[in-house]
């Protein structure tokens, strides 16, 4: 995903500078060529293929605050291991 966001982007900036140094282009006409063929499709694109991501990291987090259903906090990595024998 990122590897095609990338393309576009250089893309992009490729076409506002070919349109800053054209000799009927212009700086204006550069940043709107940018922010419209660049930035913005980018940022929509960005936004909605990290919906799925989004709502994860928050359903994660939400069990992670809530603990288990008897109060007591989430188990960790070590909970579930008996505790190490002492030789006497």
């Amino acid at each position: 995903m990122y590897l095609v966001a990338i393309a576009w982007a250089y893309v992009a900036l490729m076409m506002a500078a070919a349109e800053a140094i054209s000799p009927q282009g212009s700086l204006f006409g550069a940043f709107v060529t940018l922010m419209l063929y660049g930035v913005l499709p980018l940022g929509l694109l960005l936004y909605i293929l990290g919906t799925p991501g989004r709502k994860r990291r928050r359903r994660a987090a939400e069990l992670a605050a809530q603990g288990d259903a008897g109060g007591h906090p989430a188990a960790g990595p070590a909970d579930g291991l008996a505790p190490e024998r002492e030789e006497k």
